[in-house]
């Protein structure tokens, strides 16, 4: 079958070679993290939780740091705490991390200047600087991102198991700059409303809560570089089922969602809880043979729908997708991805995006499934720690002007620590909103 967005390798032989190693090396996550992933889903679908998926557009090798690592999880575990006190049910994470190393592109070819060669795939594929050595895609780079996943993975897991993520400690997650953020005080409130409510019970109790001294991070990525995920994709018999061990929940992008594709007929063959991104495009039919293939024996947890449609579109197209999905009985989980679909870029070319059309698609979301008898069970973002100028807007105001100060990615513009706070802040708003119209309804 076509195998849309791969790159192509000048040398077959080390290719072959390498994926050959990788399938030798031990799996970066267990099918038992697998299976609890998909229980978590199944209860966000009967709207028992919310999933918060959120982490860098695309990661690489050189930021595979303690640092940023520790930032990105920080950030998860702040977002998650406000949504668990605004939406009153167990905030499920998954980590845009440990495999986000390969990126779709809308040419195979980039040109500068009169020069064109390979385009930036990630670097798990080739390199980033405009150079005819960088751009070839180089085999070795799908083992450095199979090692660079493993060493993030190892360093979260022993983060959570050291008691990181200690509900009774929410202050340990502060960033440096968190004083500085328009919105600590709330947050600082949140934090302590949670910290007298646990002292609370454990002293009625006379014992600890256990569970709320870790809180379980899930690995996902794009699954697009299919020899990568091949390599690493097992078949275990006293389960019985095929396993794609690089990461817990892998999903498909709109660009290799094609029914005839190689991923589509890959993803069909792995137990994992899976993603399929869908958008403008998207036909009624396309999105229930997607269901039906995808998910053919109706199993709950199984498959998520992660729309993107942009500000300006979700309202006239969400509802028809969600009655197609309906008719098929199947149960999904739908997630809104408020980031892809408003993208855009500033007179000088700059990508970016506007936070209040990045609010704008959420709201329009959580209304949107409201009226049609659906409920909106997570949410999909990209976004960082660090204090970058990527997206507009928010609470600092930040404008076109404010891009260059700050603007690290190298492919999609990403949320800001403060922006990302305001996000969660509003979903925990939204939600108590939505909930208040029903219980009067």
């Amino acid at each position: 079958m076509p195998a849309a967005q791969q790159a192509t390798y000048p040398n077959q032989d080390e290719l072959d070679s390498v994926v050959s190693d990788l399938g030798r090396l031990p799996p970066l996550v267990t099918s038992w993290e697998v299976d609890s992933l998909k229980e978590h889903i199944a209860r966000a679908q009967r709207g028992e939780a919310f999933v918060l998926q959120g982490g860098d557009c695309a990661e690489t090798f050189d930021e595979c740091t303690s640092e940023n690592i520790v930032a990105k999880l920080k950030i998860l575990l702040q977002m998650s705490l406000v949504m668990l006190y605004g939406l009153k049910k167990p905030v499920v994470r998954v980590g845009r991390m440990a495999g986000q190393y390969a990126k779709p592109r809308s040419a195979d070819i980039e040109t500068r200047d009169g020069t064109s060669l390979p385009s930036f795939r990630g670097d798990l594929i080739n390199r980033n600087p405009f150079t005819p050595d960088d751009r070839i895609p180089d085999p070795q780079m799908i083992l450095r991102g199979y090692e660079r996943a493993a060493l993030t993975l190892n360093f979260v897991r022993s983060l959570i198991d050291g008691g990181f993520a200690d509900l009774h400690h929410p202050e340990y997650w502060d960033l440096d700059w968190v004083g500085h953020s328009t919105m600590a005080d709330e947050y600082h409130g949140i934090v302590r409303s949670i910290s007298n409510s646990l002292d609370f019970l454990e002293t009625v109790s006379g014992q600890q809560l256990h569970k709320t001294q870790r809180a379980d991070i899930f690995a996902a990525h794009e699954g697009l570089h299919l020899l990568y995920e091949q390599s690493q994709t097992r078949y275990l018999d006293r389960r019985g089922l095929w396993y794609n061990l690089t990461t817990h929940f892998p999903w498909i992008g709109m660009r290799t969602a094609a029914m005839d594709g190689a991923h589509i007929e890959y993803f069909r063959g792995i137990a994992n809880p899976m993603g399929v991104k869908i958008g403008p495009g998207m036909t009624r039919q396309w999105v229930q043979d997607l269901v039906g293939v995808l998910n053919p024996e109706n199993e709950p947890g199984r498959l998520t729908l992660i729309h993107r449609f942009g500000a300006n579109s979700i309202e006239e197209n969400l509802p028809d997708l969600i009655k197609a999905v309906n008719d098929t009985g199947s149960p999904v989980l739908w997630v809104c991805d408020p980031m892809h679909g408003n993208t855009e870029s500033t007179a000088d070319g700059t990508k970016t995006r506007r936070f209040d059309n990045i609010v704008s698609e959420l709201e329009s979301a959580f209304r949107v499934h409201e009226e049609m008898g659906s409920h909106l069970g997570g949410v999909h973002l990209e976004l960082t720690g660090e204090n970058v100028t990527e997206c507009t807007g928010g609470a600092r105001g930040l404008t076109d002007g404010d891009l260059a100060r700050e603007y690290k990615s190298t492919v999609d513009p990403r949320l800001n620590y403060e922006q990302a706070m305001e996000v969660a802040m509003r979903i925990a708003g939204l939600h108590q909103g939505n909930g208040k119209e029903r219980r009067g309804g």
